[in-house]
């Protein structure tokens, strides 16, 4: 299985990209905030992260492998996220994301079903089952902050940048103790608006938490 692929990006076609892996050019489905974010890239070398499905009807005696990718391996642990609610399947996650990761998983946590409903393919009731399925589920990406998804906008980074992605990477991975700490914040009377501008404030101070406790003491110190 092919985790992660990099090569120079040939076309942005309306719902993949081609990437040239040496005499290889390898066709990679992309969702449309994906697209929006690499097509300036042309030319340039890109990475993405990668997932695979099949394609097509065994009936029919046709199935087509197919590569699907992401700039960050966040985005991709999100989709696959995605696709695990009642009735979205793979190709309906790859249409309805046209709105970046952060915004989406921000409106299932607020439990926004109006603002869900704007995504392709999404209708009320699938709305409301992707709150029920993800609310709980979604904090650690809904604190993603843009300069995480920026850097690997052109898919190639320095070395220092390297180093503040893995940072933030590990912060963002460890979402079991912010959607834990986000709860805490919720039953002592934080809005959810506020819990998350906290939450954020304390994933800014560049600290690496291995507890509710700590990032609690983090948001309430000087208080």
């Amino acid at each position: 299985m092919i985790t992660k692929i990099t090569g120079v990006l040939n076309r942005v076609l309306d719902e993949e990209v081609r990437l040239q892996v040496g005499a290889l050019e390898y066709q990679v489905l992309v969702p449309e905030f994906i697209r929006r974010r690499v097509q300036s890239s042309l030319g340039q070398e890109l990475t993405l992260h990668t997932s695979h499905y099949f394609d097509g009807n065994p009936m029919q005696g046709r199935v087509v492998p197919r590569l699907i990718g992401f700039t960050s391996e966040a985005e991709l642990d999100f989709f696959e996220l995605f696709c695990t609610v009642d009735k979205v399947g793979t190709r309906k996650a790859l249409k309805a994301l046209v709105r970046p990761i952060k915004e989406i998983a921000d409106a299932i946590q607020r439990q926004d079903s109006k603002w869900l409903t704007t995504l392709p393919g999404v209708g009320a009731a699938t709305a409301e089952q992707i709150i029920a399925t993800l609310r709980r589920k979604v904090t650690k990406y809904a604190l993603m902050t843009p300069a995480t998804e920026d850097r690997r906008d052109a898919g190639s980074i320095g070395k220092s940048d390297r180093r503040d992605a893995g940072a933030a990477a590990a912060v963002i991975v460890d979402g079991n103790i912010m959607e834990d700490a986000y709860q805490a914040l919720l039953s002592v009377g934080h809005s959810p608006q506020e819990a998350r501008q906290r939450l954020d404030k304390a994933l800014a101070s560049g600290q690496s938490f291995q507890s509710v406790e700590e990032v609690l003491l983090e948001i309430y110190k000087g208080e």
